[in-house]
C-alpha cells in the first residue's frame, strides 16, 4: 500500500484547515476539490478573486465548488495583517507602506493566516518560487521552539523494502541547507524526527551518514558528522527523547543489518535506520534522486520542517495530484 494511503487516514483523523494561496491556478482548485471530496481536511481555503477562481475552476473542470474561497485583497484581515506585520518587522525597518505592499503577496497573506491560527498549514509554489515561499515562512512563521534553522526532508516510498524491512525512509536535508555545521545537522535530525512522527508514527531511527563508519577513515570533512552524532547522542540521553541515533555511518552500515553487525557492532540502529541525515546538500540531493530514479521509489517533497507551522512548497511543474499529496502531508504535519 502506498504511503500516501496511510497518510490520508492520518489526515482525515486530524481534520485540519489548509490554505492554498494560488487560487488563480487550475491545478490548485482541482486539488482543493479533491481534498474536500476525499475528506482529508476539515476545510480548504483558496485565496483569489472571484474572477480568478471562477476562471480556474472552469479550466480545471470543477463544476461544483465545495471549498472555501477568500478574496484576500478585499478581506478585512488585510488591515490587521499589515499592522501586525509592521510591528513584527519594525526592528528590520518595516514601515506600514512596505507592509501593505508585502501583504499583497498571496503567499505572505496565507502565511499570516497560519500565524494567526486561521489555518493549520499552507501549500503553495505551483506559481511562486521556492525563494518566495521560504521568505514568507521565515518572515511570518519563523522556526519552531528550540530550532535555529528550517530544513527539508523527502519521504521515500520504496518499491522494495529496505533490508531491515522498512518501506518508507526519510532523507534530509535534500533541499534547503547547502553546508550545515554540526549543530545545524542536529537541528535537521530533530526536525526530521518530528516529521517522521507526524507522518508515520513510531520511533525515529536516525543515521548520520558519511563515507566512514566509526572512524574507519580520518579526514577533516568527517569531523562535523562525528560531532553532530555525538551532540545528538548527548541530547537524546539528557532529554530522554524517544529517538535512536548513531553515526558516523556509511549508508550500508545504516541500512543493512548484516553490514552493521560487521562494520558497526553494537550500533543501536543495527542497520535499521529509517531516517538518513546527509552531511550536505550535494550528498542529500544526489542521494534521493538516485533512489528515486534507479530504485523507482516515489519521492514526496521537499517537505519543509523546523517551522512553527507547516508551510510546504511545490514544484512549478506539479500537477493536481502532486498538490493533493502535499495537502495531505501538510495536514499530517499539523497534527503533531
Amino acid at each position: 500500500m502506498s504511503v500516501l494511503n496511510t497518510l490520508m487516514e492520518r489526515a482525515r483523523k486530524g481534520a485540519k484547515v489548509i490554505v492554498l494561496p494560488e487560487g488563480q491556478d487550475p491545478r490548485v482548485v482541482a486539488a482543493a476539490a479533491k481534498a474536500v471530496a476525499e475528506k482529508v481536511v476539515s476545510r480548504i481555503i483558496v485565496l483569489g478573486t472571484e474572477a480568478e477562481i471562477s476562471d480556474a475552476c472552469a479550466k480545471a473542470g470543477v463544476a461544483e465548488r465545495k471549498f472555501e474561497t477568500l478574496d484576500y485583497l478585499a478581506s478585512p484581515l488585510m488591515k490587521e495583517f499589515v499592522e501586525e506585520f509592521t510591528e513584527m518587522r519594525k526592528a528590520k525597518g518595516m514601515t506600514p507602506e512596505k507592509a501593505a505592499q508585502t501583504m499583497k503577496s498571496r503567499i505572505y497573506f496565507g502565511a499570516m493566516m497560519c500565524r494567526r491560527g486561521l489555518a493549520d498549514g499552507l501549500v503553495a509554489g505551483s506559481i511562486a518560487s521556492t525563494a518566495d515561499m521560504l521568505r514568507a515562512a521565515f518572515h511570518c512563521i519563523g522556526t519552531a521552539p528550540g530550532m535555529k534553522i528550517a530544513s527539508s526532508t523527502f519521504v521515500m516510498d520504496l518499491k522494495t523494502p529496505a533490508p531491515a524491512g522498512d518501506n518508507v525512509l526519510l532523507f534530509a536535508d535534500c533541499g534547503v541547507n547547502p553546508n550545515p555545521d554540526a549543530n545545524q545537522l542536529v537541528d535537521i535530525a530533530l526536525a526530521t524526527a518530528a516529521t517522521y512522527r507526524s507522518l508515520l508514527g513510531g520511533t525515529p531511527k536516525i543515521a548520520f551518514l558519511s563515507f566512514s563508519t566509526r572512524n574507519s577513515a580520518d579526514h577533516e570533512i568527517l569531523n562535523k558528522v562525528k560531532e553532530a552524532a555525538a551532540l545528538m547522542k548527548a541530547k537524546v540521553e539528557a532529554e530522554k527523547l524517544d529517538i535512536i541515533s548513531d553515526g558516523e555511518l556509511q549508508a550500508d552500515a545504516a541500512l543493512v543489518p548484516s553490514v552493521a553487525a560487521a562494520k558497526a557492532p553494537g550500533s543501536p540502529l543495527g542497520g535499521a535506520a529509517n531516517i538518513l541525515i546527509f552531511p550536505d546538500l550535494n550528498a542529500g540531493n544526489i542521494g534521493y534522486k538516485l533512489v528515486q530514479r534507479l530504485a523507482h521509489a516515489d519521492a514526496y517533497g521537499p517537505i519543509l520542517q523546523g517551522l512553527a507551522k507547516p508551510l510546504n512548497d511545490l514544484s512549478r511543474g506539479c500537477n493536481a495530484d502532486d498538490i493533493f499529496g502535499q495537502i495531505i502531508i501538510t495536514a499530517c504535519q499539523a497534527c503533531r
